[in-house]
């Protein structure tokens, strides 16, 4: 029997110390979908860093991977391939679709949150309709994504999720082709490297205040 308390519970906000090997969180993940798919968890968004890796999504391209410098996942997350790496923030955000939105609606939810939170620290992040992420003009006619959205649903519930590059190594992402994106115009930049400094709590803060402004009020896990 689903728990009509947990569904009408806050969403989990948990943000883990340290970094977390990509397997082991795909099988908390793969868990927590499960416990709420069946009434007996609140939805979760949780946030991390991993160590340097690639992940290559359901449309990955093999020869856009360069140069395996790190180790590669499959990750059954729709697009390409992506870098994840210390510096970066991954949020991954189970949410029971069955009582929100479509799956066109919730991917524009993320990249309205992203956008938010950006906004908040004085970058202007735009959506862009024939490339996925939130991405950052120049004004030259060059742009550069700031943030990478890569969803998942099992059973209707989402998993995986966005990444927002706070201060990562960004020459990692030579190894891959970002996203399938061959472009020169385009390429890859983080609030850092825009001349915005700030910590990875002063982001989590951001991202918690806009993600209520989307999705709803979230809470401490208990």
């Amino acid at each position: 029997m689903r728990d009509t308390a947990v569904l009408d519970a806050p969403i989990d906000w948990a943000v883990e110390p340290g970094l977390i090997g990509y397997q082991q969180a795909v099988a908390e993940m793969e868990s927590r979908v499960e416990s709420i798919r069946h009434g007996c968890a609140p939805e979760r968004v949780w946030l991390l860093e991993h160590p340097p890796l690639y992940t290559a999504g359901t449309s990955a391209r093999a020869g856009d991977l360069i140069e395996s410098r790190f180790p590669v996942f499959q990750s059954g997350r729709g697009g390409q391939f992506t870098y994840h790496g210390p510096g970066q923030r991954v949020a991954y955000v189970m949410l029971d679709l069955r009582r929100r939105a479509d799956v066109r609606r919730y991917v524009e939810e993320l990249e309205e949150w992203l956008i938010r939170a950006l906004g908040r620290m004085g970058i202007r992040g735009e959506r862009r309709p024939d490339r996925v992420g939130i991405w950052v003009c120049h004004g030259d006619g060059t742009e550069d994504k700031i943030a990478a959205i890569g969803v998942r649903l099992r059973n209707w519930i989402s998993y995986h999720g966005i990444s927002l590059n706070v201060d990562p190594e960004l020459s990692h992402f030579g190894g891959i082709v970002p996203c399938g994106i061959r472009d020169p115009r385009y390429g890859v930049t983080s609030i850092a490297a825009l001349g915005i400094p700030s910590s990875m709590a002063t982001v989590d803060e951001v991202l918690k205040t806009s993600f209520e402004e989307v999705f709803g009020p979230v809470r401490a896990p208990r």
